[in-house]
């Protein structure tokens, strides 16, 4: 295909894209105020995390209704249609995700397109997952936020700032779960060995710590902990795939694996081979190269040139192996 060919089919991937994406916005849109097959409605499900909250901690909660404050004519359309937006991006994913695999599959061997499979499904299911924990964990942050000066203050939250709250920290939940994911690719194309993960270990973690710290959007410390744990624990499970791909790929080399792993050992203690270990031996050392056989030198350019009376140049003229002045102007 020509270049004019490629940007007409990316036209045309994206226009489908931004179709299915439409749909899926109508469809969060009805869902957030309607109930669809005897499930509660989006609203209600989202609203959820917020009505467990003890009523006195939250505003007009004495009668036992869950409401949140509009403080805007616009504000209740504009936060529906938001909610719809990011539910059509969810719900329409299998589409606009398969026009994109559609795009680049042609490009792709058959082995990347394996891998590239198989990353997409693993990276949706791992993101629905941190989605999904975030959603029970966002009752107790809530609960820790809106309790923590109740003696004096009652919470009155608006819609726009409850659901912005809520869809951000899902959000947050569900990529920072890529990160164990990358990880591991990473370390299958050979760029993160399982060495350098074990060495930087505690650096690691300490990361991960600050990373959740400043990227929840509450800085509430049960968020904090819950997803800096809950990384950390992936980020092992990362560590130690990387430990069995290593020592297949060294396998699969031909090579021993105790070269390359020395898990026996401290942080500081170097790793040393053998002498005993056999040459020549399936992970062993090699044997070694033996040496080339001598080649007779050539002869020096001093015995190659010489003059009509057979002397070399110097011979004869009392300066020993230097050249004399005719000989230096022959050889020039």
């Amino acid at each position: 295909m020509s270049l004019v060919e490629h940007l007409k089919e990316l036209r045309r991937r994206l226009l489908i894209a931004l179709v299915a994406i439409g749909v899926g916005t109508v469809l969060g849109y009805l869902w957030y105020d309607v109930s669809i097959l005897g499930t509660p409605s989006l609203g209600d499900i989202l609203k959820e995390p917020y009505c467990q909250l003890p009523p006195e901690s939250r505003f007009g909660g004495s009668d036992g209704e869950c409401r949140l404050l509009a403080t805007s004519p616009f504000e209740m359309f504009m936060l529906r249609l938001k909610v719809g937006f990011m539910v059509g991006l969810v719900l329409s994913a299998p589409v606009w995700l398969g026009q994109i695999w559609g795009f680049i599959t042609p490009g792709l061997k058959k082995n990347e397109k394996r891998w590239t499979r198989s990353f997409a499904s693993i990276a949706t299911l791992l993101f629905a997952f941190g989605a999904v924990l975030a959603y029970f964990v966002l009752s107790f942050g809530l609960e820790f936020l809106l309790t923590i000066g109740d003696n004096a203050q009652i919470a009155a939250l608006n819609g726009t700032e409850y659901f912005s709250f809520a869809l951000a920290l899902l959000f947050i939940f569900g990529v920072s779960f890529e990160v164990p994911l990358i990880t591991a690719m990473l370390n299958i194309v050979g760029i993160l060995p399982y060495q350098v993960l074990k060495e930087k270990r505690r650096i690691i973690i300490m990361v991960l710590f600050l990373f959740a710290a400043f990227i929840t959007p509450g800085q509430d410390p049960v968020s904090m902990v819950i997803l800096a744990v809950s990384l950390c624990l992936m980020m092992e499970i990362a560590t130690q795939f990387a430990r069995v791909n290593d020592r297949r790929r060294a396998k699969k080399a031909g090579l021993s694996p105790d070269a390359f792993f020395t898990d026996d050992l401290d942080d500081e203690e170097g790793s040393h081979i053998s002498a005993a270990a056999p040459l020549g031996s399936d992970g062993g050392l090699e044997s070694p190269t033996p040496v080339a056989p001598t080649r007779p030198v050539n002869a020096s350019r001093k015995e190659r040139i010489r003059d009509d009376s057979g002397r070399a140049p110097g011979e004869g003229t009392g300066y020993g192996n230097s050249y004399g002045s005719g000989d230096l102007d022959d050889i020039l």
